[in-house]
This record gives structure tokens, C-alpha cells and sequence, in this order.
């Protein structure tokens, strides 16, 4: 199977800083997307420094790559950053990755930027936000007293870079023909509806087509937020 894949970031209408770096290194087949953390400072740093700790892991293992264990470098690496740029909170950022090789795709996800896949014409999202809200939804009664509070709902329970052990979630998926594999920040993915997501990365266009149309269409709706996006269509040799 052959990859085509593209990103794009935008800062958005609202933000003054782009805090997000999409994580696009076909050569590696690894793709994702990391948002820094806006509670906390150093945001950008963070998302930065994940994804590149992330890219020297991949170039360091080839095709042996362990995510999960990259995924705990990245976290270390964000972790002793923070430690310089700010000593009092830290600092922390969301990673959703995939590592595409020998027709699997093996994913790595904590936060709440999000994976889909497009299979056919069904849109199924591969991951599950680490928020408040879900955590009640999986019944830790220790978020309870937040959701009484609704700016807390979408308040992160995990991050890279924060000094509890880090807790990822992986999954490894079998790849056919046509997938369409979509790695997004929150500033797409709570503003663009699933059916309007559906049609795009249904539509027959290039990837970067379709992810600019993605950023103009979460733009349209607010763009509140850093928009950022890695696309990946899966081919046939």
C-alpha cells in the first residue's frame, strides 16, 4: 500500500499564538497532531517539543518503533522543558499519533485532539477525549464536583509533560484500500459537525485539498481555536 498524506495549521480568528504542531513525516510513515495545553503556559513549547522528540524516536527506531515508549520520551522531554519554562505549573500538550507500517496503523492518543477513520462511506473516531466530562461518562467520581462547573466539561484529565505517570492509549488497526486517516486539534474537531467532516474526507480530492477545506469550514463556524489537521489516504501499491 502506497500513502498520500498533507497538514495544515492555522492560528485561528481568536488566538494570538498558533499553539499546535501537526507531526507529518511520511519518510517515517508517522503522523499526528499535538495542542499545547492553554491553561498553562509555554503551550506552543510543549507541542513543539513533543512532536520533535517524537519524529527522533521514530528516526532512531525505524520500522521497531514502540509508540507507547516514545510516547513516555516525549512525555520526559515536555516534563524538563517545563522545568525551564515554567518551574511553578509545568507545562503540557495533547499528542494524537499514528505510526503506519506493514499495512497497520498503530496508534498512541492523550488529550482530546482526536483520530477518525474514513472507511467506505462510515466516519468512526478512533479515539476518546481525556476530559472531565468523559471521566464522569466511565464513573471517576473524582471529577464530579467540576462538572457542576460547565467551562470545566472540556477540562483535560491527562497531558503529556505533566509530572503524574503518563497514561496512553494505544490501538493497532489492520489498513485497507481507500482509508482515510484524520489526526485533528480540538479547533477542528468541535467545529466542524461529523456529517460535514463525512463529506469532505468522502470527497474525491487531494488531501491538502480537503484540509484546507476543513480549516475554512471551522473558521466559518468560529475559529475560536488553533485548526490543525494531518490527513492520510491509504492506496493501493
Amino acid at each position: 500500500m502506497k500513502l498520500r498524506s498533507a497538514a495544515l495549521s492555522d492560528i485561528g480568528k481568536v488566538r494570538l499564538q498558533n499553539q499546535d504542531t501537526p507531526l507529518h513525516q511520511p519518510a517515517l510513515g508517522l503522523f499526528g497532531v499535538a495542542d499545547g495545553v492553554g491553561g498553562l503556559p509555554g503551550g506552543a513549547e510543549a507541542a513543539e517539543c513533543a512532536v520533535r522528540t517524537l519524529t527522533q524516536a521514530a528516526r532512531a527506531a525505524g520500522v521497531g518503533l514502540d509508540l507507547r515508549e516514545a510516547m513516555e520520551a516525549a512525555n520526559t522531554a515536555v516534563a524538563r522543558l517545563g522545568t525551564l519554562v515554567s518551574p511553578e505549573t509545568g507545562i503540557g500538550t495533547t499528542v494524537t499519533c499514528g505510526h503506519f507500517r506493514d499495512g497497520r496503523a498503530h496508534l498512541a492518543h492523550v488529550g482530546d485532539s482526536r483520530a477518525y477513520l474514513m472507511r467506505g462511506d462510515k466516519l468512526t473516531q478512533m479515539t476518546e477525549d481525556h476530559t472531565v466530562e468523559n471521566a464522569a461518562r466511565h464513573g471517576h467520581t473524582s471529577v464530579d464536583y467540576l462538572l457542576q462547573h460547565p467551562q470545566s466539561r472540556n477540562t483535560l484529565t491527562r497531558c503529556v509533560g505533566q509530572p503524574t505517570p503518563l497514561e496512553t492509549d494505544t490501538s493497532d488497526h489492520i489498513l485497507a484500500a481507500g482509508d482515510r486517516w484524520l489526526f485533528a486539534t480540538d479547533g477542528i474537531t468541535r467545529l466542524v459537525p461529523d456529517d460535514a467532516l463525512a463529506a469532505l474526507l468522502g470527497s474525491n480530492k487531494e488531501p491538502r485539498v480537503i484540509l484546507q477545506a476543513l480549516v475554512y469550514l471551522a473558521l466559518e463556524n468560529g475559529g475560536n481555536d488553533n485548526a490543525t489537521g494531518v490527513l492520510v489516504f491509504v492506496d493501493e501499491a
